[in-house]
């Protein structure tokens, strides 16, 4: 028999608490005196816990992955649906290969002179407008030059001055050369008698007939007359040398003022600027009483009746582009017209450079200058290849692979390949392509990555 201390010591705590609010001593339950009940508070588990969540979700991925691999085993590769009618599909073809660029070309008149003032001067009068029509030789406009015409009055009276000492010099030298004929005939005259006298004189002197004297005197003055003969002579010959001299140095100084005042009275005619051919007065930059300097443009005349192309190309094509080269365009009415290239500039400014493009035979009547076209210039001489089409897809690809359809067309599958050269419309295949194949040249932005499509 248990005493009752015992009994109420278990029943209350010393601080008058009931015993169930007591706390667990070591973990272990305690019992009631007489029912059996536990004396301690049961405590729940949440089913919840951050444990068993993270087993749950690794669960889940690796069944979405373990499907995924099986989906993509049996289906060949990731596959994205796409609208039929949203793509554009491309047939591969055999055919001739051409490589060309499309480049733009601006009409221009195949001949454009310029107009210039060769001599500046004052704008004084302007005989016709821009737009009209000229024929060669017609005055445009006239300047005014005191200057000029103060040197070709100048010129013109030393040049007369010039004429006069030459007129001057040419008597002078007729006077000297009458005169020294004049001698001439004299002495001969004079040595012709003195012969006759010493041949007598002779005769008479070996028969002892005259003095020696006098036979003596005739012979000196014979040789006297030969002797002055021959110095009048020389003299005579001398002095047509120097005057001849004379002459031709007045004659090549007369020559340069006749040069000089024909220049200066050409350069006094290009104040009245005159049309250089037939064609139309495009450009005139003149106003009345303009002060215009020496070479300054003020105007030009285009030929109208033929034009050609003159069209920029990349500087890319420097190397590639050379004359003689052909090119086509069809932006000139229902007919296709051929160019030749004609001349290339060399010169590259911004990346691009310049070419003149004829065209063969009579250019088009519908042309007009300023005019923009089309053209299709041909790089080389055309060749049998694999073409593909041109398309969006290059950005996407780089042009190392392709979408190409199967044979039912309900679905299309990636494929490599290799790309060679190109132009605006096709590209060359070189390798992973064969002609026949459809292959969807439309924009791949929109499919990821996807190895096959699905096309409804």
């Amino acid at each position: 028999m248990v005493p009752q201390d015992s009994t109420s010591t278990h029943g209350a705590s010393s601080d008058g608490s009931s015993p169930s609010d007591s706390p667990l001593i070591d973990g272990g339950p305690r019992s009631s005196g007489g029912t059996g009940e536990g004396i301690d508070r049961k405590i729940e588990t949440s089913l919840f816990t951050p444990r068993r969540i993270g087993i749950g979700v690794a669960v889940v991925l690796a069944l979405g992955a373990l499907a995924y691999g099986v989906w993509t085993t049996a289906t060949g590769g990731q596959v994205y649906n796409v609208d039929r009618d949203k793509v554009t599909v491309s047939t591969v073809k055999q055919d001739d290969f051409q490589e060309f660029i499309a480049v733009t070309g601006t009409a221009v008149p195949e001949q454009t002179v310029y107009l210039g003032a060769v001599e500046g001067g004052r704008v004084e009068e302007i005989y016709l407008e821009e737009g009209t029509m000229v024929e060669k030789g017609e005055p445009i406009l006239r300047l005014s030059n005191n200057d000029l015409r103060l040197q070709l009055a100048r010129t013109e009276a030393r040049l007369s001055e010039q004429r006069s000492r030459m007129q001057q010099i040419r008597m002078d030298m007729e006077q000297r050369r009458l005169g020294l004929q004049r001698d001439l005939a004299q002495i001969r005259n004079q040595v012709r008698q003195l012969e006759r006298q010493h041949r007598r004189q002779k005769q008479l002197h070996e028969q002892d007939l005259i003095a020696d004297q006098q036979f003596e005197q005739t012979r000196d003055d014979l040789e006297y007359q030969r002797r002055r003969l021959a110095l009048t002579r020389s003299a005579y010959r001398q002095d047509s040398l120097t005057y001849q001299t004379r002459l031709d140095q007045q004659r090549s100084q007369q020559q340069r003022l006749d040069d000089r005042y024909e220049t200066i009275q050409e350069a006094v005619q290009s104040l009245t600027v005159q049309a250089p051919i037939d064609g139309q007065v495009t450009s005139l930059n003149a106003e009345l009483g303009q002060i215009i300097g020496a070479g300054t443009r003020v105007g030009q005349v285009d030929k109208i009746d033929r034009y050609e192309l003159r069209a920029q190309i990349d500087e890319f094509y420097i190397e590639r582009v050379r004359h003689g080269q052909t090119a086509t365009t069809d932006a000139l009415g229902d007919t296709t017209h051929t160019l030749t290239i004609d001349r290339v500039y060399p010169e590259v400014e911004s990346g691009q450079f310049e070419v003149d493009l004829a065209f063969e035979g009579d250019s088009p009547p519908a042309v007009r200058r300023g005019q923009t076209v089309r053209l299709k210039l041909e790089l080389g001489q055309p060749k049998a290849a694999t073409l593909l089409a041109r398309g969006g897809f290059y950005q996407s690809t780089g042009g190392n692979w392709v979408y190409v359809l199967t044979e039912n067309g309900d679905a299309a599958v990636r494929r490599s390949l290799r790309l060679g050269r190109q132009n605006p419309n096709h590209f060359e295949v070189l390798d992973g392509l064969k002609p026949g194949d459809r292959v969807i040249t439309s924009s791949y932005d929109s499919f990821g990555d996807a190895d096959r499509l699905s096309l409804e």
